[in-house]
């Protein structure tokens, strides 16, 4: 339809309403991310592409918000800025196709119930409130769909570009695997330069910031490999995701991750997840499902932590695979000690996890045997139940809290 131009009070009236959206509080922003994330599991589950698909999201609000304070109810063109077209480029790494994008039909959805709310607050005329809001449900559904299309074409361009880079024969040979498809082991060390006999440690390596140079990433894994004294197998998830693997560590055994460490400490915004040393290329693809499974669970609980090995998160992850039910364990089994001090929670932790030996759980906390106790006494004060009656649930209940971040 032809663009006609709204009235002058109908113009005001949209300015108002675009200042509000370009300016909205963050627990607003939250839900906005809860939403999406809902209705998308698929996003949810992948923390880099969950965090993109957030951030393109804002910037949906903004470009649409700002193109109307400037000219309310004018047409705003397709946003194709970075963020944007980074999520065409996230998905085609992970072999989505656009079907991924009816998240944004979600974001759609929330964001017009909010600018509803605000033209009912800023006027109770019915005849604004029905021009105003005519106009920008065809504003918002037009920039929408020219944006969703952009993403599209972008979508076909990286899919072009990726399946000619040499990049492509590893990530779909690595694809073969985890797939448990028949490919022959020879070929496949072939094309992946990686002997896939004797034993694996995979790790997710990945940004929380994907933009700038991306090549710390690659640093980080091969700290990672200098663990094994060996060359990592290193391939391109995504634009700021690694999948790595290092050989040589006996089945059960966790490489050294100090070198690790050191490299995570000097990238704030770079994240580990370790998956378990085990054997043969069933060990490979499993040492890789445990380390996105780990990955998984630090975004799921917005971990503050850096670095999580699957053997320490191996019962957190379970416990919270469903959040709502974790917190509702937390508090069961915690209760005051929920919202205790670290302090004294670390020292339940430790004394159960020396298998409630004071002497040695003394020892690890660089503390007196007495100033134990009498820590212990105020925990038994804020517990639902003695510890010496629920130690293993207690201790499983503050393992959630040290990996959660704030709520």
């Amino acid at each position: 339809m032809p663009w006609k131009p709204p009235s002058p009070r109908c113009k005001e009236l949209i300015r108002q309403i675009a200042q509000i959206v370009v300016s909205p509080q963050r627990e607003w922003l939250e839900q906005f991310d809860r939403a999406v994330l809902a209705a998308s599991p698929m996003i949810a589950a992948d923390p880099e592409l969950a965090a993109a698909v957030s951030r393109s999201n804002r910037d949906n609000l903004y470009c649409w918000g700002t193109a109307n304070v400037r000219d309310p109810g004018a047409p705003v063109p397709a946003n194709t800025g970075p963020e944007v077209m980074n999520v065409a480029r996230e998905l085609v790494r992970r072999g989505l196709t656009a079907y991924t994008l009816d998240a944004y039909r979600v974001g759609e959805g929330v964001a017009w119930r909010r600018l509803m709310e605000i033209a009912f607050e800023l006027t109770s005329d019915p005849n604004e409130l029905h021009e105003a809001l005519d106009v920008c449900s065809r504003s918002i559904s037009a920039f929408v769909d020219t944006t969703l299309a952009a993403i599209a074409a972008q979508i076909e361009s990286e899919r072009d570009e990726l399946t000619r880079g040499s990049h492509a024969d590893r990530r779909e040979t690595v694809a073969l695997i985890l797939d448990g498809a028949p490919i022959p082991r020879r070929r496949a060390e072939d094309r992946l330069g990686y002997a896939l006999t004797g034993t694996h440690t995979a790790a997710v390596i990945w940004s929380d910031t994907p933009a700038g140079d991306l090549s710390r990433l690659d640093k980080v894994a091969e700290a990672f490999g200098h663990a094994t004294r060996a060359r990592p197998l290193i391939v391109l998830a995504s634009t700021a995701t690694r999948w790595v693997w290092v050989p040589g560590n006996k089945a059960g055994d966790q490489p050294d991750i100090g070198p690790l460490r050191q490299a995570v400490e000097a990238l704030p915004d770079v994240r580990v997840a370790v998956g378990p040393t085990a054997a043969g290329i069933d060990g490979f693809r499993r040492s890789h499902f445990d380390a996105v499974t780990t990955q998984q669970m630090m975004a799921r609980l917005q971990s503050p932590q850096r670095i999580a090995l699957f053997g320490e998160v191996y019962l957190t992850a379970l416990i919270t695979a469903d959040t709502n039910r974790a917190a509702e364990f937390v508090h069961y089994a915690l209760g005051d000690l929920e919202s205790a001090d670290s302090e004294l929670q670390d020292t339940v932790r430790v004394f159960v996890n020396e298998q409630c030996n004071a002497s040695r759980a003394a020892a690890r906390l660089f503390t007196h045997r007495n100033t134990l106790f009498r820590r212990l006494a105020r925990a038994d004060e804020l517990l639902p139940r003695p510890l010496s009656e629920c130690s293993v649930m207690v201790a499983a209940a503050l393992d959630v809290l040290r990996w959660r971040g704030q709520p």
